[in-house]
């Protein structure tokens, strides 16, 4: 009796987990249409938002597909266009993400002007944020997610979402100028202060709300050192800059040594950087220790140092060209891009006869040529010998064998 009470309780405790279980995976999903109508349209949409909170996404999209197809003026057209969406989203993994993307860009290409097509945009910045990787890796999903996050501030400006996706948009700095960060440390400590420098001044252009630019522009003005005299306005504008827009770092002293043995001038600390500099220390996100060890199972980058302040940068990131590398005469800059001009009046091309048209002339040309030697028939043999090159050398002699010298012709009279 008393084993059977036990298995009793045994099986109702196992019952009351299960059932807890099944509810946590009952998702909420937010219902944008509070409406309580029997329409037919709105009950397949309240069904396919009920199998959307219980995990069947399949049978959801069909229902909001039959939705679109069926009852194409409904009012709950582009909700259900969005749902279908967030079910691709909530589904995740590789392919469902990819085909939330397209569904997002498909609803912002039909539905424009609504206030969802922020939201949307919002959420396409967000699956390419949730699949970077960190610094050291694959870069194509920060690449991306930079991209669209700049789109919807560029776009909605205005949007309730624009703050959120600033803040992303620091994050998603922060990881890339990490990236190049380490990199530039390698090239640093191995030596090559041209490729050095070259990313530093990068970071240091791109990213000046990274949180280590002030160390960057330190060690871009110890490069800029390393590489001789001639480079010593560079390494003054470096370390001055770092005086000026980084007045709490650590590396402010050091510089200022620097720039008092080179006999430069010491500029003053900008308030609106000291300013900025301690709202970011004082509202600095904290990690604790279970984060420290779980980050390093993660794949996902840390954006705990990411600033909390500051308009992130808005232009892309353009290659350079070391300035080791001597620029050629008449070119602006050391930048890698090629550019054009609109021809308004006669070029070359009009000028200048056709290349192509005269190498096709010559080779007509030497094809009849060709024909008129064939037509005339073979040389006689006096007509060989006088075609034959003045320069031309004898054969010589092999040992052991007798070489026949041909016998000149005979005259004509005997």
């Amino acid at each position: 009796m008393i084993a059977k009470s036990k298995f009793c309780v045994l099986a109702l405790t196992v019952a009351m987990a299960m059932t807890s279980l099944s509810g946590c995976r009952k998702k909420k999903y937010e219902n944008p249409i509070g409406k309580d109508t029997q329409q037919p349209d709105k009950v397949l949409f309240d069904k396919a938002v009920g199998d959307i909170e219980r995990g069947r996404y399949e049978v959801a999209r069909l229902t909001l597909n039959t939705l679109i197809n069926t009852y194409d003026t409904s009012e709950f057209l582009a909700k259900a266009k969005l749902a279908i969406a967030d079910s691709w989203m909530r589904e995740s993994g590789s392919h469902g993400l990819a085909q939330a993307e397209a569904e997002y860009k498909d609803f912002i290409l039909f539905y424009p002007t609504m206030e969802e097509s922020a939201e949307a945009q919002e959420k396409v910045c967000t699956i390419h944020l949730r699949q970077m990787e960190k610094p050291d890796r694959d870069n194509k999903h920060a690449y991306r997610a930079e991209e669209e996050c700049r789109q919807l501030l560029v776009q909605w400006p205005n949007s309730k979402f624009a703050p959120r996706v600033q803040q992303l948009l620091r994050s998603i700095q922060e990881v890339e100028a990490e990236g190049e960060m380490r990199a530039a440390r390698f090239y640093f400590q191995k030596g090559s202060n041209p490729a050095a420098a070259n990313r530093l001044q990068g970071i240091a252009d791109q990213f000046p709300l990274y949180s280590a630019a002030d160390e960057a522009l330190y060690l871009l003005g110890g490069s800029y050192d390393k590489m001789g005299m001639r480079f010593k306005p560079q390494s003054v504008k470096s370390y001055q800059r770092l005086v000026k827009d980084y007045p709490l770092s650590s590396f402010v002293d050091p510089a200022k040594k620097r720039l008092k043995e080179m006999e430069a001038e010491v500029p003053e600390a900008d308030p609106v950087a000291v300013a900025r500099m301690k709202y970011e220390q004082e509202n600095k996100t904290k990690s604790g220790m279970m984060h420290d060890v779980w980050s390093i199972f993660s794949k996902a980058p840390d954006m705990t140092m990411s600033a909390k302040s500051g308009t992130p940068s808005m232009a892309s990131a353009r290659p350079s060209i070391p300035v080791s590398v001597p620029v050629p005469a008449g070119a602006i800059g050391g930048v890698s891009d090629v550019g054009g001009t609109v021809l308004t009046g006669p070029s070359a091309l009009d000028a200048n006869p056709d290349a192509r048209q005269s190498v096709q002339n010559q080779a007509a040309a030497a094809k009849e040529e060709a024909a008129k030697t064939e037509a005339a028939g073979p040389l006689n043999t006096d007509a060989q010998q006088k075609a034959l090159p003045s320069n031309r050398q004898p054969v010589a002699p092999v040992k052991g064998k007798k070489v026949k010298t041909p016998k000149p012709p005979k005259s004509g009279g005997k």
